[in-house]
């Protein structure tokens, strides 16, 4: 496998602190050995992977996964748990000149859908996910970040026909969001979740349903062979006549090749404190258990967890190193303390990082890959895949059967990945464009 950080990033270091692993227990599986055969393998188990093994399963066709560590060991079991609005960075007015408005609105619906995905997965099972918040809050940055807020009232209202709801500055200590913001905007779509809960329950269905999870089977090689493919690992071989790639932030430069320099792995860190008191949510202020985000370009992501703990989540890590996963931790807790001043002696016992994955051209693809009959793949997700990845991995479902899929599928999602420029090097662009970035949001 070639792949663009060094292996500290791909290893246990990162996500060693990892809150969500305390959470609930999760079961061992074993590695691929020696022949095997399936009908689609499926190389990652995480959201995409396990929601289109899944959907596979109940329609009768016998999908494996191969895993290169263990279930929701990347970003589906180390995110900040936002099941939101999101997976694409492109504005209404570049949809538009690009896909047509019919199209932009199509994409705008399969957000929607996802979210939806995932609740009705919840519901049906009757899983305990810890969830919380009724839809999501954008807080304000500056003044003008309200002001432009005030604007998007029409856009939610076109786009997801629904009414967002305004609170100004003044408003906000009463609905327990004190924390020097300059207004808000709540959007009544998604809802906040303990991710490792999820992606367990997603990985008992699939297996309930039918399909087999292999950990600690990383695939190094897939090569073409009458009839479909072989997908190698260290210890044995799978046979198949389909092949779906469902591995993000955590890809790989040949696997296939056609991935090279198509994707862009980011950092992302997160601390969780200790449980707070009332007393310390009182005189902070801060009591609303809405899951929230700020309108910085390098965002902060918040949010109260029921049993009292505060989640605080930044972008913007470039490297992954022992030294800059620490300094990536440290920033956070800086920025949490200036957030929250008077929760600077509440402990953060829990801190982690983990790879989200941008596209060049800013949007998610799901598909076939472009030139490789019977391969399919599903990334980039631009740290919203909670459910964004999971409703990709069900329409893979469906490409991969030759169905037209039931949901909204737009030319967006089909639009191949364009290449990076500087390809394996393309890491050295981004400390520019953070750069800049971090000048925006002062």
């Amino acid at each position: 496998m070639k792949r663009i950080y060094p292996d500290f990033a791909y290893s246990e270091a990162p996500r060693a602190n990892c809150w969500w692993d305390e959470t609930c227990d999760a079961p061992e599986r074993p590695s691929l050995q020696g022949d095997a055969r399936a009908d689609v393998v499926i190389i990652g188990g995480g959201f995409t992977g396990l929601n289109a093994a899944l959907h596979l399963a109940q329609a009768g066709v016998q999908a494996t996964v191969l895993e290169a560590e263990r279930v929701g060991f990347g970003a589906s079991g180390r995110n900040g748990g936002f099941c939101c609005l999101g997976g694409g960075m492109l504005e209404d007015a570049a949809l538009d000149r690009k896909f047509g408005r019919d199209e932009r609105l199509a994409w705008r619906q399969a957000e929607v859908a996802a979210i939806q995905q995932v609740e009705e997965f919840i519901a049906a099972r009757a899983i305990d996910v810890d969830r919380h918040s009724q839809g999501e809050t954008q807080l304000a940055h500056r003044p003008r970040d309200f002001d432009e807020m005030r604007d998007k009232l029409a856009y939610y209202a076109e786009n997801y026909g629904v009414e967002a709801r305004l609170t100004e500055a003044s408003d906000l200590p009463s609905e327990g969001l004190n924390a020097g913001f300059h207004g808000a905007i709540t959007v009544p779509i998604g809802f906040g979740m303990n991710p490792r809960k999820y992606v367990t329950a997603l990985a008992k269905a699939a297996e309930e349903a039918g399909a087999t999870i292999y950990h600690e089977s990383a695939a190094t090689m897939i090569e073409r062979h009458s009839g479909g493919f072989e997908v190698t690992t260290s210890s044995g071989r799978i046979r198949a006549e389909k092949v779906i790639i469902a591995t993000n932030g955590y890809s790989s430069e040949d696997l296939p090749d056609w991935l090279a320099a198509r994707y862009m792995p980011t950092q992302s860190s997160v601390i969780v404190t200790r449980p707070l008191s009332k007393s310390e949510l009182a005189t902070q202020g801060w009591t609303s258990r809405q899951a929230c985000y700020d309108s910085r370009h390098l965002l902060h992501y918040f949010r109260l967890m029921p049993d009292n703990r505060m989640l605080f989540g930044v972008r913007g890590g470039l490297l992954s190193t022992p030294g800059s996963e620490a300094r990536a931790l440290r920033r956070a807790r800086a920025d949490f303390e200036a957030m929250f001043p008077v929760w600077r002696h509440v402990e953060t016992p829990h801190g982690w990082s983990g790879m989200v994955c941008i596209a060049r051209n800013r949007m998610p693809f799901v598909g076939e890959v472009p030139g490789q009959s019977g391969i399919f793949a599903g990334l980039c997700y631009h740290g919203n895949g909670v459910a964004m990845a999971s409703y990709s991995g069900a329409l893979l479902a469906e490409l991969v059967q030759g169905k037209t899929p039931r949901h909204p599928y737009p030319a967006p999602m089909r639009a191949p990945l364009a290449k990076f420029e500087l390809g394996r090097f393309r890491r050295a662009v981004m400390p520019f464009a953070y750069a800049g970035f971090a000048l925006s949001d002062r």
